[in-house]
């Protein structure tokens, strides 16, 4: 794998523990702003939608910038949201603060995953992806965690400045790492959005939406779920964002290794799985034991469709990939803004903090059934332009024995 991969994942690395380290701090957060564990959840959801916003406006203006300026750029963007959460005198600046970090998130990885894709033969494009996501992985397992415990230590504050600190060890990686690459040649808005007309394309951000929206139903609340479900401790939530963390890393090696081989039934055990799971939550949440390994497998089987969703968008968009890339990462958070605030709607309802869990085995199983639907309709085009073709399908043809 290029050394290119090693600065994108430094950059996702930096972008994944700020994405993720509220999750742990948000009762410390509501506290201090006096606000509601369910209104503090909104830093959640506005970080999410502001990657949908900020995916595709950066990424246009990123067709006219070379790539690694660009990259560059948006790391600059991530550090002065960080830095504005971290000084906010009221909670509405911190939210401020969160959504414009969010504004570098979607372009960063959908442009990174372009270029990741472009430095590897095309066999190992779900691999060169997985690595640069392996940065985001890993993130949960050393920086939320770390964040967690410094924010809980020190206050949330020191958190989210640590923070914008690992945005410019990023950026100093990608100055250093990335290759100067030129602007792209002959992209044009109307031909990248040209790729949105691919029901493929949209089916596939759709499972994105749904899929990984069923990960963060569960994980947003995993604070107040633990301590006042299963009763572990305050401190304990910190060691359980590693459990996730490591589950994420594991998930996203394995779904690049295989979404290379077998993509469509990668999706399938993966999202199907993850239903199941996501539903015996409810139950898990109980118990100390059974709580800590549902989260590993949670984090596991949720990162094991981010390789093969990204790649699938990236073939159904051939010839336009850039943007689709870009509002796909999009759609990932456009299901964790959608879960954050239907598992706070169910909590507030007063159905407790296993609620959410429900919330993301619904999604997870209706992406699983998108998945299963875009799957049916690919092999029916495929049938359709073989008899166009002048040929018949497999299942028509007839064997004749000399």
């Amino acid at each position: 794998m290029p050394l290119a991969l090693l600065a994108l994942a430094i950059g996702a690395f930096g972008i994944g523990t700020t994405e993720f380290v509220i999750m742990g701090l948000l009762p410390q957060v509501a506290g201090d702003f006096g606000v509601s564990i369910p209104t503090a959840g909104l830093l959640v959801t506005g970080y999410a939608l502001g990657v949908v916003i900020g995916a595709p406006l950066m990424t246009v203006l990123g067709t006219k910038i070379p790539r690694k300026r660009m990259l560059m750029l948006l790391m600059g963007l991530f550090i002065v949201g960080n830095l504005l959460s971290a000084v906010a005198p009221s909670f509405t600046v911190m939210l401020i603060g969160r959504v414009v970090a969010s504004l570098a998130h979607g372009a960063f990885f959908g442009i990174g995953s372009v270029v990741a894709a472009e430095l590897v033969a095309p066999d190992k494009k779900a691999g060169a992806i997985a690595m640069m996501f392996t940065g985001l992985t890993v993130a949960n397992v050393v920086g939320v965690p770390l964040g967690t415990l410094v924010g809980q230590s020190v206050g949330w504050r020191v958190t989210f400045a640590i923070v914008a600190g690992l945005g410019v060890i990023g950026l100093a990686g990608i100055a250093k790492l990335v290759p100067d690459l030129p602007k792209p040649e002959g992209v044009q808005l109307r031909h990248e959005l040209g790729a949105f007309k691919n029901t493929q394309v949209l089916l596939a951000m759709a499972m994105t939406v749904l899929g990984f929206g069923g990960v963060f139903a569960a994980i947003t609340y995993i604070a107040p779920m633990m301590t006042h479900v299963a009763g572990f401790a305050d401190g304990s939530v910190t060691w359980l964002l590693v459990l996730f963390g490591l589950g994420m890393v594991g998930g996203n090696l394995i779904g690049g290794k295989f979404a290379d081989r077998a993509l469509m039934p990668m999706l399938y055990v993966s999202l199907g799985a993850l239903a199941v799971v996501l539903a015996l939550f409810t139950v898990t949440a109980h118990n100390k034991i059974a709580a800590a390994v549902t989260i590993a497998l949670i984090g596991a089987l949720g990162f094991a469709t981010v390789p093969p969703l990204q790649k699938r968008v990236l073939d159904q968009a051939h010839g336009a990939p850039t943007l689709a890339s870009a509002v796909n990462i999009g759609a990932f958070n456009l299901g964790n803004a959608l879960s954050a605030w239907l598992g706070g709607i169910v909590i507030a309802a007063g159905f407790g903090y296993t609620a959410p869990n429900w919330v993301g085995a619904v999604l997870a199983a209706a992406a699983l059934v998108l998945a299963i639907l875009s799957a049916a309709l690919e092999r029916r085009t495929g049938a359709r332009g073989t008899v166009a073709a002048g040929g018949l399908p497999s299942d028509q043809r007839t064997v004749v024995h000399h």
